[in-house]
């Protein structure tokens, strides 16, 4: 039988943010204290309660009162009011302010704050600034004190609220009841089903056409984000249909819609009398417009070609390029060169140690004294900065190359192209082909290009394999370095890599001081050794910082042995919980001060990239901000962008990817053994600067060396670009282009 409590909330004390899960004290009209349990995301402290729910006896922390619902109030006592301000609800009034607000207007603060806020200059210390940011942060507060009323009326999360307003301001409310279904295309991090039990609850019927387009689009877009540029009409009728709960015509049905709605496009695969493609709109264009660029730059022959040609006397040129530079090439090194400043479109690429930099570090130096404007580029920030420190010459992002704009577009594109007569972009492999649009759509019809990657590693975490395509289908020249140099080859990294690479099992001698083995079977065992690796052996041998050099890559997030368990005991082990040392609870992790964290996802406001990695300076409660310094700046966060951040003392093998780091620490377990591939090693060894460490079995590593196919990802770009499909010239691009996929 339902009972009811009420009183005013004391405290916090626990709140997982992601699911809204909050442990707080309640004391009723007798003082009496009564633990609340329940989802309860908006609940604050001096908040009046009443909640609903039942009485049950936890095993260890004893009688306590779990909610099933609950209305809130504003407090109305001044020791209510002194606590809610005091909660870190309202950003720009901490402990202190408050205490001096409920001092100076008592009773009426909260009115004040809400009616007469130009007021609040009585208090000292609050100057027109401050002022402006609490009367902001205010409105901003109780509109989303209403969202949470709506999305825990409807029976969802009130912690979606934040997320929910920083998509669509003061409009959420009227787009969440005009279309919930727009929650899962365009708010990061709520999936379908949860858009899906908001519209149920709404009265939206499950054989809605809506709901039916929704589903097609979230599980073609899903699909895609796992690097697909379309997926085969037959899989994704199957999988929405699954998800839908409905029968395959209905789905069938809504593609079409979808398809005259121009939101898909559909088209017939090669070597199939009946399957189609189908592509988000905007992936189509991206695919079939970088297969028109690199043709046309290609058949129209229109370059200007550098001031060396085929018949320069290279032998010359590469006897001076020794004498003046100390650059001896090998003959595979000088057709590089060779071919790299006589033909438009050039890949080079081979493994580690084969001197990919030293080709290109050749190929600029016979550029520095003729008039020629270079440009040099990378996917992330850190493989540009690393380009630059090798080369000698300045390179940046690609996106900054092209001056991307935080509201969208590039400053260089087709009416307004990059002024660069030799194009090098280093880190290929990572290029996407979205992104390889935006580039090529801003070169010159003279510009030189050359791409610069191992196509073995890893493919690229956006759509599309630009790289491996681009070499399989025949259309550039491609030259492939193979041999190790003599001071590459005392590497034990590098000689295993290129042993993993082969599909040889990697070797562990005993006097090697650069890759070792700890064997085990057992993931708790492997999660274990990790943490001792990262916090004590490691560094009491190698001298090395258990936070700045070390790196614990992982195949898979899930597990014992998983980024996740990993990030949870490496903080622990690392950064510990400390007198004075702020902390705070954030989407079911802690962040604390001295945390290493990785960005997630592009942001140019600030400046910082999806990989980037840097360490948390300071949590400050009262301006609700994290302060992280990435590289040789501080980078502020608002608490409600904690989505962009991630623990970083152990990171996928995928997130690594155009990164370097002194020491790898790889657990690698037959768990695993649905990510255990050649590729995913071999990027995780490469890694490394100069120590590898792989905690797991033998078995697991035969597992991944042999593993020599890598998942497939469903792209026609190598067909288009070889001429065996058409390549329709598009007369516009798609309303929703860049929105899904750029970022």
């Amino acid at each position: 039988m339902p009972e009811q409590v009420e009183g005013v909330v004391e405290g916090i004390l626990f709140r997982r943010e992601d699911t809204g899960f909050t442990i707080a004290v309640l004391k009723d009209a007798e003082g009496i204290p009564i633990t609340l349990v329940g989802n309860m995301a908006d609940i604050t402290a001096g908040a009046e309660l009443r909640a609903i729910g039942e009485w049950e006896r936890h095993p260890q922390y004893g009688r306590q009162f779990r909610v099933t619902s609950y209305e809130i109030a504003l407090p109305s006592t001044i020791e209510g009011i002194r606590k809610y301000l005091a909660s870190g609800m309202i950003r720009g009034i901490g402990r202190t302010l408050a205490e001096r607000l409920v001092a100076h207007f008592g009773e009426d603060t909260l009115r004040v704050i809400e009616q007469e806020p130009e007021r609040l200059l009585e208090v000292p210390n609050i100057g027109p600034k401050r002022l402006a940011s609490i009367r902001e942060t205010w409105k901003e507060h109780q509109h989303l004190r209403e969202l949470m009323l709506f999305l825990h009326s409807h029976g969802l999360p009130a912690h979606l609220a934040v997320k929910i307003s920083r998509r669509y301001g003061e409009q959420a409310l009227s787009v969440l009841q005009a279309d919930p279904y727009r929650l899962a295309q365009e708010v990061y991090g709520i999936g379908f089903l949860t858009a899906d039990a908001l519209a149920r609850q709404l009265g939206i019927p499950a054989d809605s056409p809506r709901r039916l387009e929704a589903g097609a689009v979230y599980v073609l877009h899903e699909m895609c984000a796992q690097g697909h540029m379309y997926v085969p009409e037959s899989l994704l009728v199957k999988r929405a249909a699954q998800l839908l709960a409905v029968e395959a015509p209905a789905v069938q049905d809504a593609l079409r819609r979808l398809e005259r709605g121009e939101q898909v496009r559909c088209e017939p695969l090669p070597n199939s009398q009946e399957e189609r493609g189908v592509y988000p709109s905007a992936l189509h264009y991206y695919e079939v417009s970088v297969a028109r660029l690199l043709r046309r730059r290609l058949v129209e022959q229109r370059w200007h070609v550098l001031p060396f040609s085929s018949s320069a006397d290279w032998d010359r040129i590469f006897r001076q390029l020794g004498q003046e530079a100390g650059l001896d090439l090998s003959q595979a090194q000088r057709q590089a060169v060779q071919t790299a400043l006589t033909h438009p479109l050039t890949v080079l690429t081979g493994g580690p140690g084969t001197g990919k930099t030293t080709t290109v570090r050749a190929i600029l130096r016979l550029l520095e004294k003729r008039p020629c404007r270079l440009a040099l580029a990378a996917p992330t920030g850190r493989a540009a900065k690393r380009l630059s420190e090798v080369t000698g010459h300045p390179a940046m992002t690609i996106h900054r190359l092209l001056g991307y704009s935080p509201d969208g577009g590039f400053m260089y594109d087709e009416r307004r192209p990059l002024p660069a007569d030799m194009l090098i972009v280093d880190e290929a492999s990572m290029l996407d082909v979205p992104l390889a649009y935006y580039l090529l759509c801003a070169l010159l019809p003279e510009t030189q290009v050359l791409f610069v990657g191992d196509a073995d590693q890893l493919p690229p975490v956006q759509p599309g394999n630009f790289l491996r395509d681009l070499i399989d289908s025949g259309i550039a020249e491609v030259v492939s370095l193979q041999e190790i140099f003599r001071q590459a080859a005392d590497s034990t990294i590098i000689r295993n890599a290129h042993r993993i690479n082969r599909g040889e099992m990697p070797l562990f001698p005993k006097d090697a001081g650069d890759f070792f083995l700890f064997p085990t079977e057992e993931p708790e065992r492997a999660a274990e050794l990790v943490v001792e690796l990262a916090q004590e052996r490691i560094p009491r041998r190698f001298g090395l910082h258990p936070v700045r050099d070390i790196q614990v890559l992982c195949p898979m997030y899930k597990g014992a042995a998983g980024v996740s368990n990993l990030n949870a005991r490496l903080q622990e082990a690392l950064n510990p919980p400390a007198p004075g040392k702020p902390e705070r609870s954030f989407g079911g992790f802690i962040l604390r001060a001295g945390d290493k964290v990785m960005q997630l996802r592009n942001n140019y406001e600030k400046e910082v990239f999806n990989g980037d990695i840097g360490i948390v300076t300071d949590i400050d409660e009262d301006d609700q901000v994290i302060w992280v310094r990435m590289e040789d700046r501080l980078v502020p966060y608002d608490f409600g962008e904690t989505d962009d951040l991630m623990l970083a003392y152990a990171i996928s093998v995928h997130k690594s990817q155009g990164n370097e780091y002194p020491a790898v620490v790889l657990p690698l377990l037959t768990q695993h053994y649905m990510m255990l591939q050649r590729n995913l090693l071999y990027t995780a060894v490469t890694r490394a600067k100069k120590l590898v460490v792989l905690v797991g079995s033998r078995r697991a590593i035969f597992m991944a060396v042999n593993n020599a196919r890598p998942a497939e990802r469903y792209s026609l770009l190598k067909e288009r670009l070889r001429g065996e499909l058409s390549v329709p010239a598009l007369e516009r691009e798609p309303e929703d282009l860049g929105t899904l996929f750029l970022l």
